[in-house]
């Protein structure tokens, strides 16, 4: 999907965009391989031709991050299989519902196939959070970039993130899907452990309590707990990524030109 976008180049947006993909512009080589685009000029032409190759350089040495700073944030998740080796899935559990009136207990990361879980007061620091956060260049969560990211911020303010982000709460906007991530897991097919299933938030702060009191069962419970949060991101970004890409991208036109002529 990435490089079947445009909205990047100064002056495109998505109707541009999309009337270039009805015209067989599905990729930046085919754009390359026009001469002459209708509408603009030759100037223009050749200006745009340099950005596209400039993004194909980018992409193949991996500078992804310098590119994709360059889309809208509500599409950064075109970048999402561009990047999946270096995507990081994160979800932390708090106290609270804001930094002020509570602390991070949890900080769930999984990349690369491995979940790592960092533990307030064991070994949730700012200097190993930012060793994770240093392998990634896209970062996944489900309303990170409301409550986990900021909340992190507030708590860690030297911390450094990637620039990129996929936040599947809005992408599942987007498709049309409502509630949390639990509902939407459950509408995916998604099962939980017995012993985790029907678990919330608020479950998770009684967890941590109970854990700081002695429970080494609730330790277990809430590792558990926030392993599952995280972990299932990895289902949810593969799947919001191809409807995304199936309903918002070239892709999509097959769809509206067999509905137009069968009406």
């Amino acid at each position: 999907m990435l490089n079947s976008s445009f909205i990047f180049l100064p002056g495109i947006g998505p109707v541009t965009e999309r009337r270039w993909w009805q015209e067989g512009l599905l990729d930046w080589q085919s754009f390359l391989d026009r001469p002459s685009i209708a509408g603009l000029s030759e100037h223009r032409k050749n200006w745009y031709d340099e950005k596209l190759r400039e993004a194909q350089s980018l992409t193949e040495t991996e500078r992804i991050h310098m590119l994709g700073s360059r889309l809208p944030r509500r599409e950064q998740w075109r970048l999402y299989e561009t990047c999946r080796s270096r995507t990081g899935y994160l979800d932390i559990e708090t106290t609270g519902a804001s930094p002020e009136s509570g602390e991070v207990t949890v900080v769930g990361l999984h990349r690369g196939g491995n979940t790592t879980s960092l533990v307030r007061d064991e070994t949730l620091t700012t200097d190993r959070l930012q060793a994770e956060l240093d392998h990634c260049d896209l970062l996944v969560t489900f309303f990170g970039s409301v409550f986990d990211v900021p909340y992190l911020r507030a708590k860690f303010p030297d911390l450094r993130f990637p620039t990129l982000h996929f936040d599947l709460c809005f992408a599942a906007r987007r498709l049309a899907l409502r509630g949390g991530l639990k509902h939407i897991e459950q509408e995916m097919g998604i099962d939980r452990n017995s012993t985790i299933s029907g678990l919330d938030g608020l479950d998770a702060v009684r967890l941590w309590f109970q854990w700081r009191r002695g429970d080494t069962i609730a330790r277990e419970t809430l590792l558990k707990y926030n392993r599952a949060d995280t972990e299932n991101l990895v289902f949810l970004a593969d799947r919001f990524y191809e409807d995304m890409a199936s309903r918002f991208g070239p892709s999509s036109l097959s769809t509206t030109l067999q509905q137009a002529y069968s009406q």
